[in-house]
């Protein structure tokens, strides 16, 4: 469903200021494989997701998803093929417009634009069924403002207008670090249970080991703009943090340092 070959990315080339990001980068997902990343500061992670969502292109490598070439194709095109949630709730959804009509514009992702009438009652219905499902009570607000919502309601939202067209790729920019632990457990319960039963592949950043290793079929550990650690199936299963720490010491030959990462070990 994914495949990245060699993809190179410097920042600032030339200068004193240059930054390797991505290193002959090499990926491929299955379809339907979920994916935890996890890695320092600077490792590469969002700068991988912001290579598949065309925000900016590779100095060279391709990058292909389900066997179509978008290393070059503009970001607005490429947006038919992807859905993503980022770090900050208010990014991704229109604060000043009702649930109801968020949904509606996910809903119409990818097709013609033409005029008609925003929101159907028959649309409200699907919204409120589905609405239901993140059992957060949204269905009885399908009229209120995005905006008045609270991070965790506003990310389950934007979870729901992610997966809403099934994306053949679901980027997940550690979509859940700017919540309480109670409201990012909540959030990542409904993430998993749309991820599985929709059979969306997708690439999660979090910059928590424990959820690296509880969520996803797969594991891959990044450092310096490259993979170093890549478990999937029993072995990620049966993986501790102590474990996964020790594969990136022996894989990068460096010690793991990341404050945010490793308070996050500490909490678990």
């Amino acid at each position: 469903m994914l495949k990245i070959t060699n993809l190179q990315k410097t920042f600032n080339p030339g200068t004193v200021n240059a930054k390797v990001a991505l290193r002959r980068f090499e990926l491929s997902l299955a379809d339907g494989d979920f994916v935890t990343v996890i890695g320092g500061n600077g490792a590469g992670k969002s700068t991988l997701l912001n290579a598949i969502a065309g925000v900016w292109k590779p100095d060279y490598g391709t990058i292909e998803i389900d066997g179509v070439d978008i290393t070059s194709m503009p970001e607005h095109k490429r947006a038919a093929f992807l859905g993503r949630v980022f770090q900050d709730p208010m990014k991704g959804t229109s604060p000043d417009m009702e649930i109801a009509e968020n949904l509606s514009i996910a809903a119409r992702r990818g097709t013609r634009r033409r005029l008609i009438r925003g929101c159907t009652r028959k649309d409200r219905e699907i919204y409120r069924n589905l609405l239901a499902q993140l059992e957060l009570g949204l269905e009885d607000r399908l009229s209120t403002k995005v905006g008045l919502l609270s991070g965790g309601q506003r990310q389950a939202v934007t979870l729901l207008m992610a997966t809403l067209k099934k994306p053949k790729i679901l980027l997940l920019d550690e979509h859940t670090a700017a919540l309480d632990p109670k409201t990012a457990s909540k959030v990542l319960a409904i993430t998993n249970k749309l991820v599985t039963e929709n059979h969306l592949t997708t690439l999660m950043i979090t910059h928590n080991m424990h959820d690296a290793i509880a969520y996803g079929n797969r594991l891959i550990m990044m450092h310096e703009g490259r993979i170093v650690v890549d478990v999937s199936g029993e072995e990620k299963k049966r993986l501790t943090i102590e474990q996964l720490l020790d594969l990136f010491e022996s894989a990068s030959g460096s010690q793991f340092a990341d404050d945010k990462v490793m308070l996050s070990k500490k909490h678990e």
